[in-house]
């Protein structure tokens, strides 16, 4: 195969562990899968050498060095699935803002949204098989070089997560100039929400076209908001993004997973059960057995160990999984942290938890 192959979606190799597909589909497994969010990242000195001196931006615009990224932790441990490199930030720089990643602070937005006004200066129309190309050669490029030994994750901000950000400037503990919007701007809000959920929709069908087997949606700030703000300005919105995908890929003959992530959302596992995705993903706030009964088996569950609990000696942390595999049950489920790695962590305690998963899960039977 030749290098420009490399980059076309097509003849990609075929899947040799089809493990957490067949897991988020709730279908029998020999095993729990097992992959962790923020897998590719700061924890491994690997990936601190590949991203030195570069800008963090940069690095996401470049296919090979996200390829690379994502296949780093691969070869580490025997992971059942890679999420490819990238940030939930690119749909903003999309849209026409200027964000930016400070040292010690984070994502910055020099120029934040303040007013509705505002909304005027976003690209209206966004192209987004141009803008976010460099998406889209990573992934297909990633299917290639990962030699179908695991699936490849594609994944998106959630419209609410998008718009705080846009709004705050960056990171927030209250999320108060966010929220103002909801409260003080409800139309302009819904405006922003609906736009950000038109260019997700087209992002994500892309990352399929481009190879992405399955498909998260990040709703990071679910927990800022309560629960009939939820139903208003954020769950309305992770429905019509996987309705809208999914009705897209139907017509393509195409069936991909799609998992929604709405963190410490613990009041709307209901209904989150009931949005069109596969798969909903659980943080670590939540029991594994009152989950599985209020989702009613009607979804795979994915996570929820505790991050924290990576800092633990490694016989603790395979009594830590073994307890939350029987909490969930073999079938239906993915195991994960209930939320991303941290940088700080020790990459033999993430080793150790992964081999926990597969040795503890089976020894298990086939019981839900």
């Amino acid at each position: 195969m030749s290098k420009d192959d490399l980059i076309l979606p097509k003849d990609f190799p075929q899947l040799l562990n089809d493990t957490f597909l067949r897991a988020a589909r709730g279908e029998d497994t020999d095993h729990v899968p097992v992959w962790c969010m923020r897998q590719a990242g700061r924890y491994l000195p690997e990936f601190r050498k590949t991203r030195e001196g570069r800008d963090f931006f940069d690095t996401c615009r470049s296919p090979e060095a996200c390829c690379e990224l994502t296949l780093q932790p691969l070869r580490r441990f025997p992971f059942d699935a890679a999420i490819i490199f990238s940030d939930i930030l690119v749909i903003p720089q999309a849209l026409g803002m200027n964000v930016q990643m400070v040292a010690g602070k984070g994502p910055t937005f020099p120029e934040p949204l303040k007013e509705p006004e505002d909304l005027q200066q976003l690209q209206a129309k966004v192209d987004v098989s141009k803008e976010l190309d460099y998406v889209f050669k990573a992934i297909t490029l990633t299917r290639h070089k990962i030699e179908g030994k695991v699936p490849l994750i594609g994944f998106s901000g959630a419209p609410w997560t998008l718009m705080s950000y846009m709004i705050e400037g960056g990171g927030s503990n209250t999320h108060s100039k966010a929220k103002r919007w909801l409260y003080r701007h409800p139309e302009a809000s819904h405006m922003l929400l609906k736009m950000l959920t038109d260019v997700i929709v087209q992002y994500l069908l892309g990352q399929v076209a481009a190879g992405a087997q399955a498909l998260q949606v990040f709703e990071s700030h679910a927990g800022i908001l309560g629960p009939v703000e939820f139903k208003e300005f954020s769950l309305p919105y992770l429905r019509d993004i996987a309705r809208r995908v999914k009705d897209k890929l139907k017509e393509a003959g195409e069936d991909i997973p799609m998992i929604v992530f709405a963190k410490d959302a613990h009041y709307a596992l209901e209904d989150l059960s009931q949005s069109h995705y596969e798969v909903v993903g659980l943080d670590w706030t939540i029991d594994p057995q009152s989950a599985r009964e209020r989702t009613g088996g009607k979804v795979s569950l994915q996570g929820n160990m505790d991050p924290c609990a990576l800092y633990a000696p490694k016989e603790r942390i395979s009594q830590i999984v073994k307890k939350m595999l029987e909490g969930f049950g073999k079938k239906g489920y993915i195991a994960n942290l209930g939320h991303g790695l941290y940088p700080d962590m020790d990459p033999e305690n993430v080793g150790a938890f992964v081999d926990a998963v597969h040795q503890h899960s089976k020894q298990m039977g086939a019981q839900i």
